[in-house]
């Protein structure tokens, strides 16, 4: 939530260079392969080898990373929210990535630096919404789901969250402010 992220952009780049016909093309043949990646199931090794061999793709390894990178926008309310909360609470992130895309958010966007710590789908080989990522979190961190506060924009990623007790908001980026609403209810300021 706090970057929006359009895989297109990269998938349009990659299909350029590799044998697949568009875009949706190249989503279908590295689908599985970036599913593991995430999930920490293989590493960035293999699916780079996996990705060029599915798609024949002609870059080089720089480019493939270079477009994989290049899918983020930042979501300016949420940035400045967390700006506002960072010295008043404990900040965890809880998401699925891979080691490419954390690398590059961190690199990138000096805002995640605001974040107390995470987990992250590829290092602990879970990702949302099973329920082993949220429990890896609260032990990690100490935290009871029901005073901990998770936001999410996926709702399968809220029901099982709320299933497991977590105090949640459904996050829509076009609803910002609600958001703001169920925080000032809830005695979270700013």
């Amino acid at each position: 939530m706090l970057l929006r992220f359009d895989f297109s952009i990269a998938l349009r780049s990659v299909a350029a260079q590799s044998d697949a016909p568009d875009a949706l093309a190249v989503l279908g043949a590295v689908e599985s392969i970036k599913e593991a990646y995430e999930d920490g199931r293989i590493d960035r090794r293999a699916f780079l080898e996996g990705a060029f061999e599915v798609l024949r793709y002609r870059g080089t390894e720089s480019d493939f990373v270079a477009a994989w990178e290049d899918i983020f926008e930042p979501n300016a309310p949420m940035v400045a929210l967390v700006e506002g909360l960072k010295h008043r609470y404990p900040l965890y992130l809880l998401s699925n990535t891979s080691d490419i895309h954390r690398e590059f958010v961190f690199r990138r966007y000096p805002f995640f630096e605001h974040f107390t710590s995470g987990v992250y789908s590829y290092e602990v080989r879970a990702s949302k919404p099973g329920r082993k990522i949220y429990e890896i979190a609260c032990e990690k961190f100490g935290l009871e789901p029901g005073t901990t506060f998770f936001v999410d924009d996926l709702l399968p990623n809220i029901e099982t969250a709320r299933g497991l007790g977590f105090d949640c908001h459904h996050y829509h980026f076009q609803r910002h402010e609600a958001l703001l609403e169920d925080l000032k209810r809830r005695q979270i300021g700013v």
